[in-house]
């Protein structure tokens, strides 16, 4: 009885085995734990220059933990290590990198032939027993799985390429963040700088009030600008910590870990803006969520290939099987065993798999479609994103060289002036307040400049606010063979 039956079972599961040995070497590259990280690495280091980790034990989240200590503990940090440590410790970042891995995982079990069904019934008629066995095997699962593989393989690329976009889009509102909160606390600075001259500016029209030499008007405006200028300060104050505070969020940071703090100015302007040539093809090139949106494409492809496959034949089960009889003949008992084999499928008599083929062909168009309308907008933004960066340059080095210049000038002479009895107090002290609101304004300019580099950056790189969504399509076009 085991000998037959043992024979049909290496019948119908060899082939089974020769392709799982087949497909050994990608059940390996995908099997390991960091699978398709470095892929993240190397399409993000070249862009924001950083190291991205992934933290997989909590061995090498404690050591990450005192790396990131020892970055920000305490210490005046610069944008580059606010985005390094923000690379170490984001945990939504983290959580992009175990995508990584369910998707590597996805491709390691499509690799897995369909296990085979076995099934062994025994029933007894009379002085008689009959025990069958049968082995079911999907055929139509063992034609399909070389396409299944490759769909699965184009989705596990889209999950690398989507962690890298994630990857950039955190570098990228790291370093917006830390400018902001730098900005912020410049402003501040300025501002406590302005409250003295102010404060004074209050006191001295108050006791020129009491010898009758200051209108009450006058007098007015001066203790006005005064207070607008604490209530603007106080403003400026909130703002600063508040963008620290985001910044913080950013780099994952709570506890002892958030007694750090940010320099009190932004760099100066480079001497000059960068010239990009190109700069559309140099998109085109490196773009995350454009190769995201290829891959797509290409997903849908297969995906359309298996609708092809499964057009008419939608569930196809071969079964082999044998069966054993015991029979009893002049008082002596025998076995007979006989072999089966039973093909099972279904019939297209009403449903001949059209509607399901225009359904993928649809679905092919569209998803080419939106690469294409990719491509275009890809093209636009940049564009955009450079005339940003170099409008925002000219502005703020309109500000620098030519509106503060101006302003220290009339203020320096308009104390000259008044060292001589030429102008009086009040017009000195409009001066003032002139020359500040110039001051903050050349600010906000060098903050804006430095906020469209980081656009620049990411409209050439990738990681803006859009992602990629790449599975939608082919879970659309898939869902269709179920």
């Amino acid at each position: 009885m085991r000998r037959p039956t043992l024979k049909i079972l290496v019948a119908v599961a060899g082939p089974l085995v020769v392709s799982g040995c087949a497909s050994s070497g990608m059940t390996a590259a995908v099997s390991d734990p960091a699978a398709g990280f470095s892929t993240v690495q190397a399409r993000t280091s070249g862009a924001i220059g950083k190291q991205a980790v992934w933290a997989q034990s909590q061995a090498e989240t404690k050591s990450l933990a005192e790396r990131i200590r020892n970055l920000v503990y305490k210490k005046t940090i610069g944008a580059d290590t606010a985005v390094q440590v923000a690379l170490l410790n984001n945990r939504g970042l983290q959580a992009a990198y175990a995508e990584v891995g369910l998707s590597a995982a996805d491709v390691w079990q499509e690799t897995m032939p369909v296990n085979p069904t076995a099934s062994v019934s025994y029933s007894s008629i009379g002085i008689g027993r009959i025990i069958e066995t049968a082995i079911t095997s999907n055929i139509l699962a063992m034609m399909t799985r070389s396409r299944r593989v490759g769909i699965a393989d184009a989705r596990f690329r889209q999950a690398q390429l989507n962690a890298a976009q994630e990857t950039l889009r955190v570098a990228a509102d790291t370093r917006r963040a830390w400018i902001n909160a730098v900005a912020a606390w410049e402003t501040v600075s300025y501002l406590n700088r302005s409250q003295v001259a102010a404060d004074a500016a209050s006191d001295l029209a108050q006791k020129l009030g009491e010898t009758g030499a200051f209108s009450k008007t006058g007098q007015a405006r001066e203790h006005v600008f005064n207070a607008e200028l604490t209530g603007e300060t106080a403003k400026a104050r909130l703002n600063a910590r508040l963008a620290k505070e985001e910044l913080t969020r950013l780099m994952g940071l709570w506890g002892q870990d958030v007694d750090y703090s940010v320099p009190n100015a932004l760099p100066a302007l480079p001497k000059g803006p960068k010239n990009k040539s190109g700069i559309e093809a140099e998109a085109l090139r490196n773009r995350i969520d454009l190769d995201v949106a290829k891959l797509e494409l290409e997903a849908t492809a297969k995906s359309y290939g298996l609708t092809n496959a499964t057009r008419y034949v939608t569930d196809l089960q071969l079964m082999g099987g044998v069966e054993v009889e015991q029979e009893e003949e002049e008082g002596d008992k025998k076995d007979v065993v006989s072999g089966a084999a039973e093909l099972e499928f279904s019939i297209p008599i009403f449903d001949t798999g059209q509607a399901r083929m225009r359904k993928a062909e649809l679905t092919y168009v569209r998803v080419a479609n939106l690469l294409a309308e990719k491509a275009v907008n890809v093209r636009s933004e940049t564009r955009s994103a450079y005339q940003a960066y170099r409008s925002t340059y000219d502005i703020a080095r309109h500000y620098r060289n030519s509106v503060l210049p101006l302003r220290a000038k009339i203020e320096e002479e308009s104390i000259l002036t008044y060292n001589g009895m030429i102008t009086n107090t009040f017009e000195l002290l409009a001066d003032t307040r002139a020359r500040i609101t110039s001051n903050i304004l050349s600010l906000n300019a060098k903050r804006e400049f430095y906020l469209a580099e980081v656009n620049l950056g990411t409209a050439i790189y990738g990681g803006g606010s859009e992602s990629g969504g790449g599975e939608t399509e082919v879970a659309a076009a898939e869902a269709d063979e179920e």
